[in-house]
């Protein structure tokens, strides 16, 4: 249900949705657009719209509404500007399959954890590093985005989510490098972590996950977003 799914997206940030972008990638229904009518946007993206739709979404003042592809061409690269040139790198495309993910402690993922631990890790891709992620129930609970070291990172999700947070899983778009974060994951009620894996101090993180009886898995990749 587009609706719900979009009342989870702003639930996820009730503040920071004021004066924000809203994408779908599915057909807005009425009742979606009747959901978003009480909060001001600048732009709402979809593939396409419901007539009803549209007829409550064109009464917002200065709404821009978009139409855009949902199904487009992967780049094959990533350009980024830099004094004096260009930047050209391989973009970041590789399929995710969690079946290839590795349990690297004693307690495995449940399955909802699994679906959340999946979810969390797309969402974490997309945001900037150093990138945290707290997901629980297939929606964004918390996430802690651009910081200079992750574990401000985890404060920064935590102090989003609340008491929420616990029961969340956590995603993190590179590897843990020291045992603090699992710690403060683990006080902040997180159940479950997924990371890529590939600290010298993997043994620490792995060790401090069992104390916490936390499950956590290893993806093999990173997702860096600068």
């Amino acid at each position: 249900d587009i609706a719900q799914a979009y009342l989870h997206a702003y639930e996820g940030d009730t503040v920071s949705a004021f004066g924000g972008i809203v994408a779908f990638n599915r057909t807005v229904t009425a009742a979606a657009a009747a959901a978003m009518e009480p909060v001001f946007y600048e732009v709402v993206i979809a593939p396409d719209y419901e007539p009803a739709a549209l007829e409550i979404l064109q009464k917002k003042r200065n709404l821009r509404i978009l139409v855009i592809d949902t199904q487009p061409d992967k780049p094959a690269y990533d350009l980024r500007p830099i004094s004096g040139g260009i930047l050209v790198q391989t973009a970041d495309v590789i399929p995710e399959d969690p079946a290839t993910w590795t349990v690297a402690t004693q307690r495995a993922p449940t399955g909802s954890e699994m679906k959340d631990l999946a979810f969390a890790w797309k969402a974490a891709k997309h945001i900037k590093s150093n990138a945290i992620v707290f997901a629980k129930d297939l929606a964004l609970v918390g996430m802690g985005a651009g910081q200079p070291n992750r574990v401000v990172s985890v404060h920064l999700s935590q102090r989003a989510s609340g008491d929420k947070a616990k029961g969340c899983v956590l995603a993190s778009d590179a590897f843990f490098p020291f045992a603090d974060n699992i710690e403060l994951a683990a006080e902040a009620g997180i159940t479950a972590i997924v990371q890529p894996g590939g600290s010298i101090r993997d043994d620490e993180v792995i060790a401090a996950a069992d104390k916490a009886e936390l499950a956590m898995v290893f993806t093999g990749v990173r997702h860096f977003r600068h």
